[in-house]
């Protein structure tokens, strides 16, 4: 199976677009292109909610298998996050995890010993 694993560092300012080329890379062969753009905008909320709302570095892994697109984004500070209602509308935060709970077929959040992982999936059937 295809799988990317990547580290994205809370200071780097590349870390979101590196991650969204890196999973471009990953799914060029999975022939579902609709998908890819869906799988590549919600990969970039994970990612940005990683790396805006704690003070350390994350870790992205993503699997390509034959039921479909896995993404996973594991950060090392607790507090697990919940879809919320936006922020008014001046305001551009609060919108991520509603995005990843409408788009994606299934997804969640696993807490760890230190940290968590915010994961979805995207099915493969669903082209």
């Amino acid at each position: 199976m295809p799988q990317l694993r990547c580290r994205l560092a809370q200071a780097d300012l590349r870390a979101v677009p590196e991650a969204r080329r890196a999973l471009r890379d990953l799914l060029r062969h999975w022939g579902r292109p609709g998908r890819s753009e869906i799988a590549e905008l919600l990969t970039s909320e994970l990612v940005t909610n990683a790396l805006v709302h704690t003070d350390d570095d994350a870790v992205l892994t993503a699997t390509v298998g034959p039921d479909g697109l896995r993404v996973e984004v594991r950060d090392f500070v607790g507090g697990l996050p919940g879809p919320r209602a936006p922020e008014p509308e001046e305001r551009t935060n609060g919108r991520g995890l509603v995005l990843v709970q409408s788009l994606a077929d299934a997804w969640g959040v696993r807490p760890h010993g230190v940290g968590k992982s915010v994961w979805f999936r995207l099915a493969a059937e669903a082209a």
